[in-house]
């Protein structure tokens, strides 16, 4: 009798090995497919300025973006993801210095990167949010493109991306935003501007840079970096329903909400939105309230 239970035991173990490296099978071809796929868009190619204004506008947007949290202040890039199980990711050197982008870069190339999540070969970035950035405004993108254009030369060499099993079993069932190329509406056709006024319209589209953490739906849930705390609920039916205008700006200014609780930075950003101004404050508040 205990040696059937044995054999039993060990085809109902072979059968979930072959059916779990079936599965990984499929996921790494998934992922082999993505990184080998050659997009074919159309770049709408728009003025960049390089007058003092502008950049200055697009300091502030490389600023409150995110940028900073892959690309590092000085746009020399930095490894921001390194896990043995998932693998490495770093954030491009966005500089003509060594280890970075090619002199002969053009704003062509900036918008391919930005607007479509793409490289010159047509290949798909990895980890960069350009779902978010591909819904800036003419304007403002021409300001991001301007700032990072205008800063000098950094000398960083920075490691090849690599990505491990796990890594890419979580990109193939959608839980890794792997390839931004995948998930951004290359035909959506951008403002020319959207006016920076305390509106629920301005708040919308500032929202946009919420939504890689909190969903499109603003509802929270899980938290999209494997192992990350939950989000939180950022509509009315969450804590900001019972929170003030005041409340609010002090929270995204200090990282403490009105309950008393210290957000941890790497939770949440608030070191990143303490650079919004009162009116896209307001304006994020205004929205988020309506929803």
């Amino acid at each position: 009798m205990f040696p059937r239970i044995l054999k039993w035991a060990a085809i109902v173990l072979l059968g979930l090995l072959v059916v779990l490296l079936l599965a990984f099978g499929i996921c790494a071809w998934r992922f082999m497919h993505e990184n080998t796929k050659r997009y074919s868009v159309q770049v709408r190619e728009i003025p960049i300025p390089a007058d003092s204004a502008t950049i200055a506008a697009g300091a502030h947007l490389y600023a409150i973006k995110g940028c900073t949290e892959c690309h590092g202040k000085d746009l020399s890039g930095h490894v921001f993801l390194n896990d043995p199980a998932i693998g490495l990711v770093a954030g491009a050197n966005l500089t003509t210095g060594k280890g970075g982008i090619p002199a002969d870069y053009s704003n062509k190339d900036w918008l391919l990167a930005l607007r479509h999540g793409v490289n010159r070969e047509g290949r798909s970035l990895k980890i960069m949010p350009s779902y978010e950035y591909s819904k800036l405004s003419d304007h403002d993108m021409a300001a991001i493109i301007a700032y990072c254009k205008s800063q000098p030369p950094m000398d960083r060499q920075l490691p090849a991306n690599s990505v491990a099993p796990l890594g890419k079993i979580l990109t193939a069932i959608g839980k890794l935003p792997m390839f931004p190329a995948a998930l951004t509406d290359h035909e959506y056709h951008q403002p020319a501007e959207m006016p920076a006024t305390a509106s629920t319209s301005y708040g919308e589209y500032l929202s946009v840079s919420c939504t890689g953490c909190h969903n499109p739906r603003l509802t929270g849930g899980a938290n999209p970096v494997p192992g990350g705390k939950p989000v939180a609920n950022i509509t009315s039916s969450g804590h900001i329903g019972h929170w003030t205008e005041d409340d609010f700006m002090t929270t995204l200014r200090t990282g403490k909400t009105p309950e008393g609780y210290q957000l941890k930075n790497e939770d949440m950003p608030w070191k990143m939105t303490a650079q919004y101004t009162d009116e896209e404050l307001k304006a994020l508040f205004m929205y988020l309230k309506s929803l």
